[in-house]
């Protein structure tokens, strides 16, 4: 039984080499945040981000697809066009590490072996797991508590790539996350005891955008994207 299972597992470790393709890369870009401190815009890039991306692609329409993108998450009240945020004044900043796994969908067919230079836009979403610094205020000012939490969220990304230089793929991405926390910027306190810092609208979760280039490099055989 033993040697079956080496057998089998031998076969289709082959398979897969040989029927699929792989891009390996990275993220550059900016975040901004959406929620009870600082701007409200949904697109407006106010610090770096970096990270790093791993693709499987299945078939020229779409490809499993994993993330870790690290940013420093700002906001600043003074930014924004609500007068009473700006008259109020706060700030936080938070190192936020996001983890992401899911599926992307291209718009047309992506076929990296044609010898062509293809083009599409396309759509990515799965899940997500951010780790972020506990925050709280008191009586205006940004505490940390010198711990962190993590949150689930649901990213939901529009991009267009293109085939760029051989066997490299470039793509210029716009990606909201909701996550399933209000705490990020610290409205929230994560310590009980702090629960009367609260301030904001609890009713509404936080977000964050990631917005940028990608540039991954292809590897792997030729794929068969033949249906069966």
């Amino acid at each position: 039984m033993r040697h079956v299972t080496v057998l089998i597992l031998s076969i289709l470790s082959i398979h897969l080499s040989y029927s699929q393709i792989f891009e390996i890369g990275g993220f550059a870009g900016g975040s901004n945040f959406i929620g009870d401190v600082g701007k409200t815009d949904y697109i407006s890039p106010d610090a770096p981000a970096l990270g790093l991306l791993l693709k499987w692609n299945k078939s020229s329409r779409h490809s499993w697809r994993a993330s870790v993108i690290y940013s420093d998450l700002i906001g600043y009240d003074f930014r924004s066009d609500d007068p009473k945020r700006i008259q109020r004044d706060y700030r936080f900043n938070s190192n936020l590490l996001e983890v992401s796994a899911g599926m992307e969908f291209n718009f047309w067919d992506f076929d990296l072996h044609s010898g062509r230079t293809e083009a599409t836009p396309y759509i990515y979403s799965g899940i997500s797991a951010v780790k972020f610094d506990d925050l709280y205020f008191n009586n205006g000012v940004q505490l940390a508590e010198n711990t962190s939490s993590w949150a689930f969220g649901i990213p939901m990304v529009l991009g267009f790539k293109t085939t760029f230089i051989n066997s490299f793929v470039l793509g210029l991405e716009v990606g909201a996350r909701y996550t399933f926390t209000d705490g990020i910027d610290g409205s929230v306190p994560k310590n009980s005891s702090r629960l009367n810092n609260k301030f904001g609208n609890i009713n509404n979760n936080d977000w964050y955008v990631f917005s940028g280039l990608t540039l991954t490099y292809t590897f792997g055989e030729n794929p068969c994207y033949c249906p069966n």
